[in-house]
């Protein structure tokens, strides 16, 4: 199942500037998502981060996986209609720099979901390179 941005929007709450996921390619729902973000030049935090070298901000790629997974978990029939909020975040390491014109491929599995509490895992590709992985705690009702 692909999902447009108009589709996502219909699933979490996020609207531009702040929606980070272009699209989703692969949905499980209530248990995983692959989306994909396209890095512009034009996106919203560029200008100042850094004028001189663009590099998108690791809690931003934090976010765009956070994203990911809320639609993975909002996504399922009996989590719609839900709000989803990050509980914490584990683990996270930055493996290279992720800059315009790269597309990042934001993978997250849902590993556990007890009651209104949940864990990810999830990494975000730049083509085969590894940016970035985390492990998440979510809140959800």
């Amino acid at each position: 199942m692909i999902l447009d941005s108009k589709q996502i929007e219909a699933i979490i709450p996020h609207r531009y500037p702040f929606l980070l996921v272009d699209r989703i390619i692969e949905l499980h729902p209530g248990a995983s998502a692959i989306g994909e973000k396209d890095v512009l030049a034009s996106d919203f935090f560029f200008p100042g981060h850094f004028p001189n070298e663009p590099v998108m901000p690791g809690v931003l790629i934090i976010e765009s996986l956070a994203q990911t997974g809320a639609v993975a978990l909002l996504s399922a029939e009996e989590n719609k209609n839900k709000s989803v909020y990050f509980a914490g975040i584990r683990h996270a390491k930055f493996r290279r720099k992720v800059i315009p014109g790269d597309t990042l491929r934001l993978e997250v599995e849902l590993k556990q979901q007890k009651k209104q509490f949940g864990l990810g895992k999830s990494k975000a590709y730049v083509g085969e390179a590894l940016a970035c992985e985390a492990e998440f705690t979510f809140i959800y009702f």
